[in-house]
């Protein structure tokens, strides 16, 4: 469902970017824009969706056994940092999109 919202919201900018009348270059880098937009703006959504779930979750853990939180830090961190590379992962998709646009 969320793909669908996505491709609704997108598709017609990219095809307002793709036929510029006056200019091609305005539509190729309208064309780059969106894709770095798009990959950065979804990575950077999911990465903090994810990281507001896992800190939240591990605040309720330690609440419920405190007696666990050393083995939940180390659990946290490493969980953080799996979540933040989804950015990096959105980021660089945008980047190749805008390389090869």
């Amino acid at each position: 469902m969320l793909a669908q919202i996505v491709v609704s919201i997108v598709h017609p900018l990219l095809a307002a970017a793709s036929t510029a009348a006056s200019n091609l270059t305005v539509g190729e880098d309208a064309g780059k824009a969106i894709s770095i937009g798009v990959g950065a703006g979804g990575g950077a959504a999911g990465a903090g969706a994810g990281i507001g779930m896992l800190f939240g979750k591990v605040y309720e853990s330690v609440a419920r056994q405190p007696e666990m939180q050393a083995d939940l830090t180390g659990l946290q961190w490493l969980g953080f940092a799996l979540t933040e590379a989804t950015f990096f992962y959105g980021l660089v998709g945008g980047l190749i999109g805008y390389v090869l646009a």
